[in-house]
């Protein structure tokens, strides 16, 4: 038997942000129903760095797909060394014999199954009518969290982006402004309180270790994507807007670990009583989500393995129905 090589940018050809969202919603459904293993994240430190390295391991019992991500966050990367901030490798296994079937990078199948998770929180914790969305932080994280929420909007009035740097804000608006300036108007602002006061849909996808949005910005019925706080000691929510709002988390032990819960958590701001439910529970029904105009919702995204197994799995089936990459024999 051989093991089918794709590279990153063979998945990325293979893959749709539709098509990813709907997969990614199927695996929190199964996370929701009790049919997934899925061990916590192993974590590395390399401090000397500034950087981590990750081992994400799933199984989806019913759908039978099974794999391993190893996974980086450097955040330094792109200054130091020309390579991205994360890159990933996912290895998608046969659950009958345990052979490699795949190998495939996984930096893009990252970028694309968080960006999915975030817009199907904001399906189940959005407004239905949210028309103004505030990206704070202008990476790949912003541009994926974008995409999803365009495909489960449609079309959105006004989309306001901040970074701390002005060049990587310019060349946000410049490439996503190309790609769907037609259903959206893209903004740079030079503040954080302008981006997010009287928006409705908040995305946080900086790796900020104190708070970033304040609570006072925030008007009622607002919903947040926190992306970026996937490590401990990570947070860029004031912590008073969790306290008067509805938590969703994507994994409870992840989260209260890594989320942009864990620092509020440890400073006994809030407790985990204050935790609503995991986003599986809502998608399978087992909760309800948003159930009213006014309250403020936060979905805290730490990123799951079966996430990463549903795609690399979708993105492999691509692969064998269009004869894609290449076979080496490994095993």
């Amino acid at each position: 038997m051989e093991t089918l090589i794709l590279s990153d940018e063979e998945v990325r050809e293979l893959i749709s942000m539709r098509d990813v969202i709907d997969a990614v919603e199927l695996a929190f459904r199964e996370k929701g129903l009790g049919r997934v293993q899925m061990p916590q994240k192993i974590y590395l430190s390399f401090s000397r760095y500034n950087g981590d390295l990750r081992a994400m391991p799933s199984y989806l019992e019913e759908l039978d797909v099974a794999a391993v991500k190893v996974v980086n966050v450097h955040p330094d990367n792109r200054e130091k060394h020309s390579l991205p901030t994360v890159m990933a490798t996912i290895i998608l296994i046969d659950p009958r014999s345990g052979f490699p079937i795949a190998i495939m990078g996984g930096t893009t199948i990252t970028d694309m199954r968080t960006g999915a998770a975030g817009g199907i929180a904001a399906k189940y914790l959005a407004r239905k009518d949210s028309k103004i969305v505030g990206l704070v932080g202008a990476g790949a994280q912003a541009r994926t969290q974008l995409m999803a929420l365009l495909e489960v909007f449609g079309s959105l009035d006004e989309v306001r982006v901040w970074s701390r740097s002005e060049k990587t804000r310019m060349e946000f608006r410049g490439e996503m402004g190309a790609k769907y300036g037609h259903l959206c108007r893209i903004v740079t602002l030079e503040s954080i309180e302008e981006t997010v006061r009287g928006a409705d849909i908040i995305v946080t996808t900086t790796p900020s270790r104190s708070p970033l949005v304040m609570d006072e910005w925030i008007k009622p019925g607002a919903h947040f994507n926190c992306i970026g706080a996937d490590a401990p000691g990570k947070e860029e929510l004031d912590p008073s807007i969790l306290k008067r709002a509805k938590i969703v988390v994507d994994d409870w032990e992840q989260a209260i670990h890594s989320g942009e819960i864990n620092v509020p958590l440890k400073m006994g701001i809030i407790s985990e009583r204050d935790i609503w439910a995991e986003l599986g529970d809502i998608v399978a029904g087992r909760k309800p989500g948003r159930t009213s105009d006014e309250e403020i919702t936060v979905f805290t995204s730490t990123g799951l393995a079966i996430q990463d197994a549903v795609t690399a799995n979708l993105a492999y089936q691509r692969a064998l129905e269009r004869g894609i990459g290449k076979r080496i024999k490994i095993v």
